[in-house]
């Protein structure tokens, strides 16, 4: 009979480790951002100036996001000093100095800026210094030259120029058409009317477009209306895959935004182009500034900044 083990017995006995529940993952909401910065274009008229040269720089940095806020028309040292109270809150509220693209053209309040609690960056005393150093003369300091009515013969030709646009966008009329500096073809929605438009706003250049349609890949030949100003056309193309998404979200469902139609459309008016020697530019990627640059450069235009 084989002897119980006493109740005092220093025998080892085999213990199970305590489980150890696992710690639930905690996602940072944090961690994954990008890096968030306040800016400020300040100006003492439209801020577009600001704006321009300002995004032009940030546009280097796209791991960060960007919060930008136009101040516009501040034009006084009380005006300044509200600014510089909105620019002293978002600074403490973030914990970080936002930053500042100015402007302003007078010494004085550009000076009263510079006190900000932020990274000021004077777009017009950085560059204003060396060129009256170069020039030998004292700038103007006048504000709202860029933007304003300054020169009124420039304005009114830029009203010109958006007026006789808007009057001959999509084929709407053909009269006058000796007048247009530049007329735009290629099939609906290919990015015709946005550039037209560009080209008159930024460049103040009369720009007119027309619509390739099927009954022109019919006949094989450019519309009678247009034929004889072939040496300043200039045809858009674009991707048809590209083309189909564009079009059925105008019109969804349509034959008019098939895939098989915007391939036949584009392949035709591409053929067409090239039978006529008509130069084309491909939109599918490029942005309107970039198709509208081009397009100034090819024809050998004068572009007129405003």
């Amino acid at each position: 009979m084989a002897a119980t083990e006493p109740a005092w017995s220093t025998r080892s006995h085999a213990v199970s480790p305590p489980r150890v529940e696992p710690v639930p993952s905690i996602e940072c909401k944090w961690c994954s951002m990008p890096d968030r910065r306040t800016v400020f274009f300040v100006s003492d008229r439209t801020g577009i100036t600001a704006e321009v040269l300002g995004n032009s720089l940030l546009s280097q940095f796209d791991s960060v996001d960007f919060q930008r806020k136009t101040i516009p028309f501040v034009d006084s040292p009380e005006r300044i000093d509200d600014v510089l109270k909105r620019i002293g809150d978002t600074a403490a509220a973030e914990g970080r100095r936002p930053l500042v693209f100015s402007s302003i053209v007078d010494e004085a309040m550009s000076a009263q800026l510079g006190r900000a609690n932020a990274l000021v960056l004077d777009l017009f005393q950085v560059f204003i210094a060396p060129l009256e150093s170069e020039l030998g003369l004292k700038s103007s300091h006048a504000a709202g030259r860029t933007h304003g009515i300054a020169n009124t013969v420039q304005y009114f030709a830029r009203m010109e120029a958006i007026n006789f646009t808007q009057a001959h966008d999509d084929g709407a009329t053909t009269r006058d058409l000796d007048k247009a500096q530049v007329i735009l073809i290629g099939v609906s929605r290919c990015g015709k009317t946005p550039t037209s438009l560009y080209l008159a706003l930024q460049f103040g250049i009369l720009a007119a477009n027309f619509p390739l349609t099927p009954d022109d890949f019919v006949d094989k030949r450019l519309p009678s209306s247009i034929r004889h100003h072939k040496a300043k056309l200039f045809g858009l193309t674009i991707d048809p895959e590209r083309l189909q998404q564009i079009r059925e979200a105008r019109r969804p469902g349509s034959k008019y935004a098939s895939l098989v139609n915007c391939r036949y459309e584009v392949r035709e008016a591409q053929l067409l182009m090239q039978l006529e020697g008509v130069q084309a530019i491909d939109a599918t990627s490029r942005s309107i500034e970039e198709i509208a640059t081009t397009i100034v450069h090819r024809a050998g235009l004068q572009r007129h900044i405003f």
